[in-house]
């Protein structure tokens, strides 16, 4: 997914439109774990990236999104842009 969101709705407050962002964000990272794994894989993995704009996107974990979209969105930024690109995993064992 490579998106922008806006931060601003003539429905919903600013903050409002902030944690309907992050809910989104959260539905397609649940929707796409749940997809079949390959045989070799171990887990989904996923290459992110979060910013106030395409060129500004610093690559983030994806638990940290959350924190990301809060920093754009104090920074009075008018849209956020998010990428996520799922990868199959595969489990290193441990010696």
């Amino acid at each position: 997914m490579k998106k922008n969101f806006n931060l601003t709705s003539e429905k919903h407050k600013p903050a409002r439109q902030a944690e309907l962002v992050k809910a989104e964000i959260n539905k397609y990272v649940a929707r796409e774990r749940r997809k079949k794994l390959p045989e070799d894989a171990g887990f989904w993995d996923f290459d992110c990236k979060c910013g106030s704009t395409e060129a500004a996107a610093v690559s983030v974990h994806v638990s940290s999104i959350g924190k990301e979209i809060d920093k754009v969105f104090e920074s009075q930024s008018v849209s956020v842009y998010i990428e996520i690109i799922a990868k199959p995993g595969a489990r290193i064992k441990k010696i």
